[in-house]
């Protein structure tokens, strides 16, 4: 285990050998490196600026002395102008003290100015043996991550989530479930799962976590976004409100770099740097907490709702139910009715054959009345002869 001490609250966390060195690297990037040489920048130009105000305060102050030894010249040459010998003693004493004064400051200069330049280059170099140090733990963390295969470079990202979480989680999230997706019935799963619940039972807060993470020296690169569709999914699948991409991919991505990005592409979907993971929680939660008597409310609605669409459903169950049996009872009596038509109809048909059958049994009756042996043997003499000879009467 590897302790780190937060540099602004003091605090001591224990971490992962592997969580340890994904930290580190964060630490040690190009970044980092970028921020040493703008330091350096900054202290070359500081140190400059500070020896040429230095300079300059050294000759102003350095002309005020030759100023001031002109001025006593003057004061000499004036009191020995009657004593020409005197006069150019005393000049050439005052020149002569002057010009060691000079002499003497300019010397005082030197030292300063050889004094700044050695504590410039004394400060580079200290930055350059740093930066030859922090380039040579890049160097081994590169070589250590290359040396990883993609799962546990994958693993390692995930094993300092779920440490970041635990090491948190009885002082800021005591009832919160916080586990790896293990449901991939739909072929499918993300790493983790969150879901809390509020005192009474109701849904306070669901995230679904993905976490993505890969070595500097892979072919081909990943993008972020490649990932937000499946994580999407996932979220459905798991009937979460939230879903969340933790990733180190794109690292030199000033977007990504900043802080908490939504995606915008999905609703309620959000992509972070590991370092943001548990601060994104935090908020989501105090959103979740402000809303809690908003969301309670909201179910009582719709359960109340639900009630209103039971009752409904159960009064169009029953119409829907109730006109079937009044459409199939006047289908039916529709039916009824047109057999009973059809049936008049035939039965008119029958009465009128009827009709004409009594008819024709009428008209035969009268023929059969009509009828005469001397009306049948007109035509037939020797039938006739027959009735006559048998004793018909044929008149």
């Amino acid at each position: 285990m590897y302790e780190i001490r937060c540099p602004k609250c003091g605090e001591v966390f224990q971490v992962e050998k592997a969580a340890y060195a994904e930290i580190v690297e964060q630490v040690r990037n190009e970044q980092f490196s970028a921020d040493v040489e703008a330091r350096v920048r900054d202290a070359r130009e500081k140190m400059e600026a500070e020896q040429k105000v230095l300079l300059t305060q050294q000759e102003q102050k350095l002309q005020r002395q030759i100023d001031q030894k002109n001025r006593e010249i003057d004061q000499l040459k004036a009191q020995a102008e009657s004593a020409a010998e005197k006069k150019e003693l005393a000049v050439a004493q005052a020149v002569q003290e002057k010009n060691s004064e000079i002499g003497q400051l300019k010397l005082e200069m030197e030292k300063d100015r050889n004094a700044a330049e050695k504590q410039v280059r004394d400060l580079l170099d200290g930055h350059k043996r740093e930066l030859a140090d922090k380039d040579a733990e890049i160097e081994r963390l590169q070589n250590y991550k290359l040396k990883q295969s993609t799962k546990m470079i994958g693993e390692s990202l995930e094993i300092y989530c779920k440490n970041e979480f635990d090491a948190v989680r009885m002082m800021a999230f005591r009832n919160a479930y916080f586990e790896k997706d293990n449901d991939d019935k739909e072929g499918s799963k993300a790493d983790f799962v969150y879901r809390e619940e509020a005192e009474d039972g109701t849904p306070l807060l669901s995230i679904t976590f993905e976490m993505k993470n890969e070595a500097d020296a892979t072919a081909t690169k990943h993008r972020n976004t490649d990932f937000l569709k499946k994580l999407d999914e996932d979220r459905k699948k798991n009937g979460t409100e939230y879903a969340v991409l933790v990733t180190m991919l794109e690292q030199d991505s000033e977007l990504y770099n900043k802080g908490i990005v939504a995606a915008y592409q999905y609703p309620k979907m959000y992509i972070v740097r590991p370092q943001f993971f548990i601060q994104l929680i935090s908020l989501l939660r105090d959103a979740a907490l402000n809303s809690l008597q908003t969301r309670r409310e909201l179910i009582a609605a719709r359960q109340q709702n639900l009630d209103v669409q039971n009752f409904e459903s159960a009064l169009l169950d029953f119409k829907g139910r109730f006109d079937k049996n009044v459409r199939l009872a006047g289908e039916n009596f529709e039916e009824a009715i047109k057999r009973i038509d059809e049936s008049i109809k035939q039965m008119e048909k029958v009465k009128e054959a009827l009709t004409k059958t009594q008819n024709n049994l009428r008209l035969a009756n009268d023929k059969a009345q009509d009828l005469t042996i001397k009306k049948l043997t007109k035509d037939s003499p020797s039938v006739r002869d027959k009735f006559i000879e048998a004793g018909a009467d044929v008149k």
